[in-house]
């Protein structure tokens, strides 16, 4: 078989071509994003329009994170699980983490899903996240200590994976050996649980209830010390699984059956994600990545409901752009400018304290989380950290030996991403307070250009603007707010 060669073949017109095709398909999306909010039909099969924009009036709608963690998708979901009925965590483990204030009191959840606070709220703790109790008890401690009553409220996955404290012991090991190419990870034990759960001799929630749980146990543990070669204490452990057992009773179901069941029936359901795009398992910066599904297929896989049945998924994505760890960051920045974001973004990690690593907003870090999650609408957060800076810039696209990448698209590897470099745009900033608006006009009109830049540039509305630490310091888009 014969080749064919062009003269005037090229990686830049190839690119090019796609660049303008997902561009067009893009403006279109935005264009029709109000008219096209999902439908469905209920038991008598008359059709219901769900909004595709706030949040409000979906039956399952996710909050998920646009870029690498930490955009404070919390305090959207707070906010929006006031209208819900259930509130599920579908990925992920004690690694992530948000901290909410109500009425004056601050409660930092990193496995607890944001429902907890409310009293009237049925919380899900679904199969794809991966569960350290001693964690749990201490969070639920804290509502305790607040007189918060959550008794029926908590439903935690019978299959659920167990965080063992051997598996912490194997992170924190694991991270030391790599050295200078540590991930940097939280060293809560996420990573080792999830291998254990795809070497298939984890332990899962519903194997506390059996009778042959002390020798998966064991079988776990042996397993993991002649791999690692590490002392542990297995018995003391061992005595405290069976007081949890005890604490954990009432609270374990089979969630797939009950979140389905709830679903057919009518009910709401928020589902919360962990980490962020750029974080998944399979589409994020790996290996600097988190260890389970980010994105939205983790919902199915997470919480066992299928595709069809998610109405609206929101992205929830900083002004500027953080990371923590190491890893790749093309708009990084590491001056005064940079150290301005995170003092006043007080971008701290939550579960960690480690400083994070602040640059300039990455629009195709925003465009391809969009191709992989196909948002309904944005909530871009702590735009009043910016409020300070009198030239604000945006990072619009990247280039490879001069071409310039098309929409969306994401080198796979680190040295392909370490080889972009990035065009940037300039805007005036708006230097005032903005933390009383509640309404996108209320914003000054720099402050406008800006989240209308992001819209054109990503292909997707704008519909929520954090524009301060309180609790419902939000401003909307196109809608009025309902606290």
């Amino acid at each position: 078989v014969g080749t064919m060669a062009s003269p005037s073949f090229s990686l830049s017109a190839v690119f090019a071509r796609a660049s303008r095709a997902l561009g067009r398909a893009h403006t279109l999306a935005s264009q029709r994003s109000r008219s096209l909010a999902n439908v469905r039909y209920d038991a008598g099969g008359s059709k219901r329009a769900f909004s595709s924009i706030s949040g409000y009036g979906s039956q399952v709608c996710t909050v998920l994170g646009g870029q690498w963690g930490d955009e404070g998708k919390g305090k959207l979901v707070d906010i929006l699980a006031a209208r819900y009925d259930m509130v599920a965590r579908f990925n992920g483990g004690a690694n992530a983490g948000h901290t909410l204030v109500v009425d004056g009191k601050k409660f930092a959840f990193h496995l607890l899903p944001c429902g907890m606070l409310y009293p009237d709220k049925v919380n899900v703790i679904g199969n794809g996240v991966v569960l350290h109790i001693p964690t749990m008890l201490k969070e639920l401690a804290s509502l305790d200590e607040a007189n918060i009553d959550y008794a029926g409220r908590l439903k935690i996955s019978d299959r659920a994976h167990l965080v063992i404290d051997a598996h912490q012991v194997i992170d924190g090991l694991r991270e030391a050996d790599l050295g200078k190419n540590a991930i940097g990870t939280t060293k809560k034990g996420i990573g080792p649980t999830y291998s254990s759960k795809a070497n298939r001799n984890g332990l899962r929630v519903g194997d506390l209830f059996e009778k042959g749980f002390e020798d998966k146990y064991h079988a776990l543990v042996k397993g993991l010390q002649e791999m690692y070669q590490f002392d542990y204490d297995a018995e003391e452990e061992l005595a405290r699984f069976q007081q949890y057992k005890d604490i954990m009773e009432d609270k374990v179901i089979d969630t797939v059956h009950f979140v389905n069941s709830a679903i057919r029936a009518g009910d709401t359901v928020l589902a919360e994600g962990a980490n962020a795009a750029l974080l998944d398992i399979d589409f994020g910066t790996y290996p600097y990545v988190t260890s389970s599904a980010t994105t939205a297929g983790g919902i199915c896989t997470g919480l066992g409901i299928a595709p069809t049945k998610i109405d609206t998924a929101i992205g929830v994505v900083k002004a500027y752009t953080t990371r923590v760890g190491a890893g790749p960051f093309p708009t990084e920045l590491e001056d005064s400018v940079g150290q301005e974001m995170r003092d006043v973004g007080h971008e701290y990690g939550t579960t960690t304290g480690r400083p994070r690593r602040c640059g300039w907003l990455d629009i195709p870090v925003v465009q391809y989380g969009h191709l992989i999650n196909n948002y309904q609408s944005i909530n871009i957060t702590k735009l009043d950290v910016l409020s300070g800076l009198k030239e604000i810039k945006i990072g619009v696209a990247y280039t490879i030996n001069g071409e310039r990448l098309p929409y969306g698209f994401m080198p796979s590897t680190l040295d392909g991403l370490g080889r972009v470099e990035v065009e940037y745009e300039t805007h005036d900033g708006w230097m005032c307070d903005i933390s009383e608006c509640t309404k996108f006009e209320d914003l000054p009109p720099n402050a406008q250009k800006y989240l209308s830049r992001i819209e054109e540039l990503v292909g997707v509305e704008v519909s929520w603007v954090g524009v301060g630490p309180a609790r419902h310091a939000m401003a909307t888009k196109g809608f009025e707010a309902q606290y």
